[in-house]
């Protein structure tokens, strides 16, 4: 990055905000993630951050759950010695909602200790007494100001080590509310701290939500259709807030107030980190360390994906150490990702065979504009005309000068995505009422999670409505989904503004269920810039832009697409951490022997893409399980409207195939859904293009 642009971001960051105001009274307003992320914080899990979320409440829409998960790979059956929460190690959660102010608005801060209730017995939990017990004090920072006590003492939940442990008199004597919970569900909502009028708060075990198959990707990026959670029978430890959003916006509004559901006031960035002492001293004769010195900062997260798969190992640990109102020194590992040279035309495609569906646009609106790295993308339409008023307006009025780079093709999306946030503003609106062939035109809003603090950030606009969970088009392709719907669904085939289902979805900020690494594949891929209106290579120019190779993106997934357990439905949201004494229960590996159409997965049932694919007529729908019972494949639309049912009996363990006639359908994306004994199993997308 030049000493040249450099300053002008520099100059430029400091006057966004007045930008963006002023732009808002025209406008009515991408999964691995980090665990073990950087060769120092390896060494160091009690204080490696491997998750963050950031979501409005489902069951209280009125507030914002944060969730911030350390400590990665658990083995549920760890002992003698269970993970915990270190000593010594400040955790603290960072929230950012006023661009104009420097550092955070509201910094929550935990520290840990431990005690030793019984120091006789080798034995995690005996008799009532834990060794060691672990308790917590919350501070809270407004302001950048002194930090005042939340919770000055409380008590984390023990390993869920087993029943012994956990349900007998000889352990902690914790039992169940009836039928409706068990006893370590129960022990671990009595442990959760609810302030009147205030943030509820839960810091202890659970289940790691995060889903994704690690060995393939990390073999040199071999993602597979069907692969294996890496994270599956795993626990990490999580600090959970519960906060009104009164609370969280920098006015002290309520979400009542907002002025819309994408109101800009409303948005706020929120990070979480680690720190130690800068010295730790060992006793020789094998006391316990002494620590002094400055805290220095050892791991953070933001947005997920960020120090793992975009900056470079050489630079992970330095990413680890800065706050995210130092980031512009990382800028050009956003402005030309690495993993965008693995893609279908990327420089090394030929390695990465599994992303070949994700082909960057080379010559979108015919032959115009390249995204390729290295490229110049759409700097092509630095101080043209067209993009007055635009974001990319290169005046005082616009965004241009950063997002419109020369040889930087992907300033223009994934820089802001990850550093800004990106504003409900021309082009970054959904093709839906554009003019054809046209993106800067006027098209149908579905983000403004605008914050431009110039740094990595998860951002999220608190307006906007909660999907619920039970709802038919709730999907784990977050906005990605909201897009697909707001292009594709008659209901939303306007330029006004209304809720699409999902534009409450990651990277509008996260819930536990988005599949991430997908969504920021497809992002990688240019998915983003083709729903905006800059369409596909193979595009004709004239009639349907869902072609071969937009379907090709919409359709890939990186091969994991939800958790190994399910989520509650009341804060926290997270599942209880496995029991040891259930031992470690993974995923069934890829392509077994004794699964010839290689479908095996998490259960022993899977529905297995359809072939042809897309469908224009009759297409074949396999599915496999490994037990006998009742099975059922039914069709739906994107609507969530059930359409027909292609087998309703019963089915030893095997392979089967089914048929279906999209004949007569309209184009379009259409979901198959496999039940056993009445229970969804698993889904299948389903494209019909002709």
């Amino acid at each position: 990055m030049s000493h040249v642009r450099t300053s002008k971001l520099v100059m430029l960051s400091a006057s966004l905000a007045l930008l963006f105001a002023a732009s808002m009274t025209n406008t009515q307003t991408v999964r691995a993630s980090s665990h073990r992320e950087a060769p120092l914080i390896s060494n160091d899990p009690l204080a490696d951050n491997t998750d963050l979320y950031a979501f409005r409440s489902p069951d209280d829409p009125n507030t914002i759950t944060i969730i911030a998960n350390y400590i990665p790979f658990e083995l549920p059956e760890g002992g003698p010695n269970f993970a915990s929460f270190g000593e010594n190690i400040r955790y603290e959660i960072h929230i950012k909602n006023n661009a104009t102010t420097t550092g955070d608005d509201i910094t929550y801060r935990f520290t840990f200790t431990k005690v030793n209730e019984d120091p006789t017995t080798f034995f995690n939990i005996r008799l009532g007494k834990e060794n060691l017990k672990t308790m917590y004090k919350c501070e809270r920072s407004i302001n950048g100001g002194a930090f005042s006590t939340v919770i000055s003492s409380h008590w984390v939940p023990a390993a869920n080590i087993g029943p012994r442990s956990i349900e007998s008199i000889y352990g902690l004597n914790q039992h169940g509310e009836g039928t409706t919970k068990s006893a370590y569900r129960h022990y671990m909502d009595s442990a959760i701290v609810n302030i009147p009028n205030a943030e509820s708060i839960y810091a202890g075990p659970v289940d790691d939500p995060f889903f994704v198959d690690l060995a393939g990707i990390f073999d040199l990026g071999g993602f597979r259709a069907k692969g294996k959670d890496g994270l599956a029978g795993f626990n990490c430890h999580t600090i959970a807030l519960r906060i009104p959003i009164a609370m969280l916006q920098k006015d002290h509004k309520t979400v009542q107030q907002a002025a819309n559901i994408l109101d800009g006031n409303f948005v706020i960035g929120v990070w979480a980190s680690a720190s130690r002492p800068m010295i730790t001293t060992l006793d020789p004769n094998g006391g316990k360390p002494t620590y002094s010195g400055d805290w220095v900062q050892v791991s953070r997260l933001g947005m997920p994906l960020t120090n793992e798969a975009i900056i470079p190992i050489g630079m992970k640990d330095k990413w680890n150490a800065t706050t995210p109102y130092n980031d512009l020194q990382f800028a050009s590992y956003f402005e030309n990702p690495e993993l965008a040279l693995y893609v279908g035309n990327g420089v090394y495609s030929a390695a990465v065979p599994g992303l070949t569906a994700l082909r960057l646009d080379t010559n979108s609106l015919g032959g115009h504009f390249d995204f390729r790295n290295g490229k110049d993308g759409l700097y092509g339409l630095y101080g043209n005309p067209a993009t007055t008023g635009t974001a990319f307006d290169t005046s005082s009025a616009g965004f241009g000068k950063i997002l419109l780079q020369k040889g930087n093709p992907r300033s223009v999306d994934v820089l802001p995505t990850f550093y800004t946030g990106v504003p409900n503003i021309v082009p970054y609106q959904l093709a839906t009422g554009k003019t054809a062939g046209n993106p800067l035109s006027a098209g149908k809003p579905f983000i403004n999670n605008f914050l431009p603090t110039l740094g990595d950030m998860l951002r999220l606009n608190m307006a906007v409505p909660v999907t619920p969970r039970t709802d038919p088009k709730f999907s784990s392709d977050g906005l990605i989904a909201a897009a697909v719907l707001g292009l594709t669904d008659a209901q939303y085939a306007n330029t006004t503004l209304q809720f699409i289902p999902n534009m409450d979805g990651f990277p509008n900020g996260r819930r536990l269920e988005d599949d991430v690494t997908t969504i920021e594949m497809q992002a990688v891929g240019g998915l983003v810039l083709n729903a905006i209106g800059l369409w596909t290579d193979d595009y004709p120019g004239t009639g349907s832009p869902v072609t071969q190779q937009l379907l090709g993106k919409v359709t890939w997934n990186a091969g994991v697409s939800h958790n190994d357990t399910t989520f509650v439905t009341y804060f926290p949201f997270l599942a209880e951490p496995h029991r040891g004494t259930d031992g470690l229960q993974r995923s069934s590996a890829v392509q077994q022997s004794k699964d010839p159409i290689g479908m095996a997965a998490p259960g022993g049932f899977f529905i297995g893409q359809n072939y042809p694919n897309p469908a224009s007529g009759n297409t074949t729908i396999r599915f496999h399980s490994s037990v006998e019972g009742s099975v059922a494949v039914k069709m739906y639309d994107i609507q969530g409207r059930e359409m027909s049912t292609l087998i309703d009996a019963r089915r030893s363990a095997g392979d089967y195939a089914v048929n279906w006639s999209a004949s007569g359908l309209a184009n379009g994306t259409y979901i198959a859904v496999l039940y056993l004994n009445g229970s969804r199993a698993n889904s299948l997308k389903v494209t019909v293009s002709r």
